[in-house]
This record gives C-alpha cells, sequence and structure tokens, in this order.
C-alpha cells in the first residue's frame, strides 16, 4: 500500500494511491492516519479494502507527512563512505545518530523556508524508515518486522548552523522549520522487495547532484533499526531518516548552496518524488 494525506496544512485527510496513480479518500473508513493506523493488524485491515471502491480525489491537491503524530525524528549521519568522504569526517565505525524536531516535519513539495541569516544551505536525499510496533533491544534479524514502511525524506540542512554554530549539536542547522519534508508515501513492506537496493537521486534546477543506491549504506536498515533500539524505545510513527549519498552541495569544490528561488527534486525508486522551492529568508 501506498498511503498518504491530502489537503491543508493541519487539515490533511487521509487517503490511498490506487494502482492507477489516483488518490483515493480514506476518510469514510478512518479520520487520520496515526501511529496507532500503522500497527500491523491496523495496515492488515487496511489492505484488505479495495481502493477501486473509495472516492477518487479530484485535481492535484497537496500532500502532508504521509501520517501524524510523528513521536521522534531520528537523522543518521554520514552512513554512506563517500559521503563520509567529502564531508571530510571519519568513516563512522558507529552509527552517528543525532535529532531533527518534528516541527520540522512539513509536506513533500512544500517550500523550504530558511532562516532569515541562511548562507550555506544544502540538500540531503534519504531512505526513510517508518515504525510500527514498539521496538526496544530488537535484533537485526527482527528489526525490519517492526516497521511500517518507507518513504522519501529531505534532510535539509544550514550547514552553517549546523557546524559553525551548532554548539556541537547538529540537530541545530537541521531542525529549521520546513527542513523535514517527507513523502510523497509511506510505503508499506510488501511493495518493497528489498531496502537495500533502491536508486536515491537528487536535482537542483534540473541538475543531477546525487544519484545513491541504498545498498551503499554503511549500516543496513535492518542494523539501523536495531542499533537506535539499543539506546531508545521506538514508538509507532517514529522516523528514521538513513544517510545521505555523496554529491551534497557542502562536497563540491567550491561547494554549492541552495538560494532562494531554487528547486530542488529528489526521489526513490518505488517510494515516489519529492519537489520543493527555496523561499526567502524567514
Amino acid at each position: 500500500m501506498k498511503l498518504l494525506r491530502y489537503g491543508p496544512p493541519g487539515q490533511e485527510r487521509p487517503g490511498i494511491l490506487d494502482a492507477e496513480g489516483h488518490i483515493r479518500d480514506l476518510s469514510g473508513l478512518l479520520d487520520d492516519i496515526t501511529p496507532r493506523t500503522l500497527a500491523p493488524a491496523a495496515l492488515e485491515v487496511l489492505r484488505a479494502i479495495d481502493p477501486s471502491r473509495l472516492p477518487r480525489v479530484a485535481g492535484e491537491p497537496r500532500l502532508g507527512v504521509p501520517w501524524s503524530g510523528t513521536p521522534k525524528y531520528i537523522a543518521i549521519g554520514l552512513n554512506y563512505h563517500d559521503h563520509a568522504i567529502e564531508s571530510g569526517m571519519p568513516v563512522p565505525v558507529e552509527p552517528v545518530m543525532f535529532p531533527k524536531w518534528t516541527s520540522c516535519l512539513c509536506g513533500p513539495n512544500d517550500d523550504i523556508v530558511p532562516p532569515a541569516d541562511f548562507n550555506r544551505l544544502d540538500w540531503e536525499v534519504e531512505l526513510g524508515i517508518v515504525i510500527g510496533s514498539r521496538a526496544r533491544n530488537v535484533s537485526a534479524e527482527d528489526a525490519l518486522t517492526y516497521v511500517a514502511g518507507f518513504c522519501v525524506a529531505n534532510d535539509v540542512s544550514e550547514r552553517t548552523w549546523q557546524l559553525e554554530k551548532s554548539g556541537g549539536q547538529w540537530g541545530k542547522g537541521k531542525g529549521f522549520d520546513s527542513f523535514g519534508p517527507v513523502g510523497p508515501w509511506l510505503v508499506t513492506p510488501d511493495e518493497v522487495a528489498d531496502p537495500q537496493a533502491l536508486e536515491l537521486w537528487l536535482d537542483v534546477n534540473g541538475e543531477r547532484m546525487q544519484t545513491g543506491n541504498s545498498r551503499l549504506m554503511i549500516f543496513s536498515c535492518a542494523e539501523l533499526v536495531a542499533r537506535c533500539s539499543r539506546v531508545m524505545t521506538l514508538e509507532p510513527g517514529d522516523l528514521i531518516i538513513t544517510g545521505t549519498p555523496p554529491g551534497v552541495g557542502m562536497g563540491f569544490k567550491p561547494p554549492r548552496f541552495l538560494k532562494a528561488g531554487d528547486v530542488v527534486e529528489l526521489g526513490i525508486s518505488g517510494l515516489g518524488s519529492q519537489r520543493q522551492r527555496v523561499a526567502a529568508g524567514l
């Protein structure tokens, strides 16, 4: 299944994508897509529904984050060898974990609104893992059974705030409002044959900047869920983003950063694509 939420910010309605790529309205069956909806039993109920029997949504409505009420937004840094090298940082032997504030979450095509003093605004296409069942100290072998689905994420980053004004904490430069575009859909695991075989890409103003494959991750999706569950209790609705392949603006020589008016497009095979415009600094 491809679950989604559509409508104006704060007024999103639940939906599902049918086989022809049309949005079908789920609001006659549930009020919203919440962490409770992501439990295995609840997903099985939804999976039994024939989307073609649901009302079709007209036009091209705004898409929101595919589920509401995310308890935690966990980011993994430097999880592709070549990205660690381009960043001038050691290749990690343990997963680098840091928070993105849930207030940064926004729809996949919403504007990126940076702080007024931005000057090193960067892009990062990432594979997102959405937790469906409470997980604590789980093994890598069992970890994916706790996953409700996968999604596309852009880990938008203001490098000056991340690295120079950070006080040593990356989340400061990655947690501004609008720095967490997620979606367009939450894709359930039955539609993702192998999360370690997904193509990632990102363009800026039509120019390809990032191309990668999740098979090149240092720590696999299963390993990341297991490792995170050792240091925190993972709850339904938690989001883990799994690192970015090489090609970020910081890695170019000289560096290339986003400016107002730029358009960022990104996607992952089978999980859909996003498009954001960079607004003037807030």
